[in-house]
């Protein structure tokens, strides 16, 4: 984003700052699932490193940064981690998770008390709702959230592949399908209704395989947010690995060390999550 253009003003609304187009930020977050409790010690987790980087740290911070001001509201909406919530309130902003599953909770509020203390922690809300609950969820702050992040699960309606009963990670068990198209269509609506005249909505999503073919959901909630009333003002590459020199750096975990092919092998490749598409709308009028 040019040192020049922002999605808002700050300061005097003489002085008129934009967004580009399309940006590529570096959004490497050098954690691997351990984290740090305020009182020192390292704390391991079962939660896998999708959801450990489902935002990411660096993402949240950049959105924070370029879309709200200090005191403002940031809303997670489909909060599976404290990622969001802790770089708020370690910004000065108000952050609210919205939690709809106990197990998810549970685990929210174990993490604030490690990371946060109790001035930052009454900085931040969670309300028990869901995506399809948004105006519920934000009683009392519509039209005043500067933003919503809304980091969209990757399953589609049939759900989760394989048998999540057997997955170790407890945010992937409690996890929710995709929206369908309908509840898509109605969240988009109850954003515009919540966010402040000049907020923003940041939808993180990225290509999924479903049924042996690429599916990208960009196109689609583009189309269905300027039918809400939301303006389609940028896209966001966010590389979540590191980066030396002209190389990304890509460190495959078990899982996929587990489906390393011989060269020879015609069966596709393992594949590395490399970067997050974030499509960033503001409201209009």
């Amino acid at each position: 984003m040019s040192k020049n253009h922002g999605p808002r003003s700050k300061g005097s609304r003489a002085v008129e700052r934009r967004l580009v187009p399309l940006s590529v930020w570096l959004c490497s977050d050098a954690t691997s699932g351990m984290s740090k409790a305020k009182d020192g010690p390292r704390i391991t987790e079962a939660v896998c490193g999708r959801h450990h980087q489902a935002v990411g740290r660096e993402l949240a911070r950049h959105l924070i940064e370029a879309c709200t001001r200090p005191g403002g509201i940031v809303t997670d909406v489909f909060t599976m981690s404290e990622t969001v919530l802790v770089a708020a309130a370690e910004m000065g902003r108000l952050g609210v998770g919205c939690v709809p599953r106990f197990p998810v909770a549970q685990h929210l509020v174990g993490r604030l008390r490690q990371v946060l203390s109790a001035e930052q922690r009454a900085a931040v809300r969670v309300r028990p709702h869901g995506p399809q609950d948004l105006r519920e969820a934000l009683l009392g702050f519509a039209g005043r959230v500067e933003l919503l992040i809304a980091a969209l699960p990757p399953y589609p309606e049939s759900g989760r592949p394989g048998d999540s009963a057997l997955v170790a990670c407890p945010l992937c068990r409690s996890e929710r399908p995709t929206l369908s198209a309908p509840q898509l269509g109605r969240f988009l609506e109850d954003a515009r209704h919540v966010l402040a005249p000049d907020g923003h909505l940041a939808v993180i999503t990225t290509a999924r395989h479903e049924r042996g073919r690429l599916v990208d959901l960009a196109p689609g909630i583009i189309r269905r947010a300027d039918a809400a009333g939301l303006a389609y003002v940028q896209h966001v590459i966010a590389v979540r690995v590191p980066v030396e020199g002209d190389a990304l750096v890509v460190q495959p975990g078990p899982a996929e060390l587990a489906q390393l092919r011989r060269v020879q092998s015609a069966e596709l490749p393992p594949v590395a999550s490399v970067h997050a598409d974030v499509l960033l709308f503001a409201r209009t009028g």
